[in-house]
């Protein structure tokens, strides 16, 4: 194996590496939704002001997988 297959691999497994933050979006986001559903479903009153908090907790959790995905891009073609 020669040094730039190697470090071709490597950029590889950094990138899989930078993804795996995105795990933690995904479960941040379906704890979001959840708990935004059961607060519908006990006072549908205030399902407005609930959607609203709901999809800002997505937005701020959904920032966490695009940096990781930013961080996988930059491993794999800048660095």
């Amino acid at each position: 194996m020669d040094g730039a297959s190697f470090i071709t691999a490597l950029k590889a497994v950094g990138a899989g590496l930078a993804m795996v933050g995105a795990l933690g979006a995904g479960v941040g986001i379906g704890s979001v939704v959840n708990g935004a559903l059961q607060a519908m479903g006990r006072n549908p009153d205030a399902a407005g002001l609930i959607q609203t908090n709901m999809i800002l907790g997505i937005v701020f959790a959904e920032t966490i997988a695009i940096y990781c995905l930013v961080v996988a891009l930059i491993v794999l073609f800048v660095l």
